[in-house]
């Protein structure tokens, strides 16, 4: 049944329902409405109620009446409110709050549902090091303009590191980006047309959400399992809906901490091949790992599968720098893209990030961190036992926890009720397009260690028992 507004009317409510479903491109330009009666029926209102709805949203252009056809969306375009799409949560747990919080939050407040490491965790020296010696260096790379393409000593490097991981990819074939997240946006926009489907896993990280929408994408998800993907449901998501694209971790999953197995993988790829499918495969956590796991990519040949990968989670997150790694045939329109949105690279970043990877340090610290994250796992999931969290699996690498409460309870209660203690964190439906991650939270293990933490759960959890 159709839950009032805020404004207590069931007609705003429909009105709302209507907005939601343009804004987030399942209903787009041209397509026809439910008639009056089947969609009374389906809210569970009164079909004067629907024609009222139906009535104001014409009167402003929204939807158009056709005589004896019936409504259909108008062709004008809708302006983007991403606060307008997908599900209607509470601003206290919903993705962008979650990201706001943890972005803004202030010394006293702690983030165990944030996606990074805490500064201290950070390699300060390398960094201060490499900045010392850009300092030094004379000629464009502290003023001028980087090249699109990108830096083509970190590029070479990036192409061996890859190589680490049994993908082949030439320096040509790499492009250097902001960010992992511009690293997306930018294949966004080369690859989708709006109204174009996206396929995620179910759970995923919740800004793959935010920015399909933003790209008005129509977005399904397939259920994801600790060995990737449930084959059953991504086959039948091919066949039903013909994604586009499907975005995807291979290596340690967000929020889940699992990884994809070789059968699993050459299955997806092989499903793939027969519907046209091109997977972006998002690899920014690959130097957490001990051993690494399987890569679409390096199975593919960077045939169908595009892979992408940032050095914010291990470097610095003030220093933003990510990759491309694509077809070469592709290269070329993402490079006029790349112009097109950002004009040149940064280059003053790509140097600093070269300058730190080359540093023998780096490979120590990254020794050091995988060791403290395996320490902080065994710790942060061994409390949260003692309070009745039970972890989906026991992850082999990462960040990232994913735990179930007690009893079921709805972790954005749990959420409302930590926040009153400065505490942020990551309830599981943000997470979740089905929405069937209700009693689920992502922990951070690095974020997760201080006592209030675990104080505030506990008096959350014993205040909704």
């Amino acid at each position: 049944m159709l839950d009032k507004t805020k404004n207590g009317t069931r007609i705003a409510a429909v009105i709302a329902t209507i907005r939601q479903r343009i804004a987030g491109r399942s209903l787009t330009a041209g397509d026809k409405l439910p008639s009056i009666r089947a969609f009374a029926r389906a809210l569970q209102v009164s079909t004067s109620t629907v024609v009222e709805a139906y009535d104001r949203l014409a009167a402003e252009g929204v939807i158009q009446a056709r005589a004896g056809s019936g409504f259909y969306v108008a062709s004008q375009a809708v302006p983007l409110a991403l606060s307008e799409i997908g599900p209607k949560l509470d601003r206290a747990v919903d993705p962008f709050w979650v990201s706001r919080q943890s972005l803004d939050a202030g010394g006293d407040d702690l983030k165990p549902g944030c996606g990074w490491l805490p500064p201290s965790w950070m390699p300060d020296d390398g960094i201060r090091r490499a900045l010392r010696t850009l300092s030094r260096t004379d000629g464009p790379s502290l003023a001028d303009y980087g090249t699109p393409l990108g830096l083509p000593p970190l590029r070479q490097l990036i192409a061996r590191r890859m190589g680490d991981h049994g993908i082949d990819a030439s320096p040509d074939q790499i492009m250097l980006t902001e960010s992992g997240t511009q690293a997306l946006d930018l294949l966004c926009r080369f690859l989708l047309e709006p109204g174009d489907t996206v396929m995620v896993d179910d759970p995923c990280y919740f800004n793959f959400h935010a920015l399909l929408r933003a790209h008005r994408a129509r977005i399904v998800s397939v259920a994801y399992t600790p060995t990737g993907p449930d084959i059953e449901q991504f086959a039948k998501a091919l066949q039903e809906h013909r994604p586009r694209l499907y975005i995807t971790n291979s290596a340690i999953h967000n929020p889940t901490g699992a990884m994809l197995s070789p059968v699993t993988a050459h299955r997806v790829l092989k499903l793939a091949e027969q519907a046209g499918l091109t997977i972006i495969e998002d690899d920014i956590f690959a130097d957490f790992e001990h051993v690494p796991a399987p890569r679409l990519a390096a199975f593919d040949g960077l045939d169908r599968v595009v892979h992408i990968g940032s050095f914010s989670k291990t470097l610095s997150a003030s220093a933003r720098c990510g990759f491309i790694a694509a077809r070469p045939d592709w290269i070329e329109g993402l490079i006029d893209l790349k112009i097109a949105t950002t004009f040149g690279g940064g280059r003053l970043t790509a140097e600093l990030v070269l300058n730190v990877l080359r540093d023998g340090s780096y490979r120590k610290h990254m020794e050091g961190l995988r060791h403290r994250l395996s320490r902080a796992m065994a710790e942060v999931n061994a409390r949260l036992k003692n309070l009745g969290l039970v972890p989906w699996i026991e992850p082999q690498a990462g960040l990232f926890l994913w735990s179930r409460l007690p009893d079921d309870l709805d972790s954005a209660d749990v959420a409302r009720q930590a926040l009153a203690d400065n505490i942020v964190l990551a309830p599981g439906n943000v997470f979740s397009l089905s929405q069937s991650a209700s009693s689920f939270l992502r922990f951070n293990v690095s974020q997760s260690q201080d006592e209030r933490v675990f104080a505030a759960l506990r008096k959350a959890i014993a205040r909704k028992r």
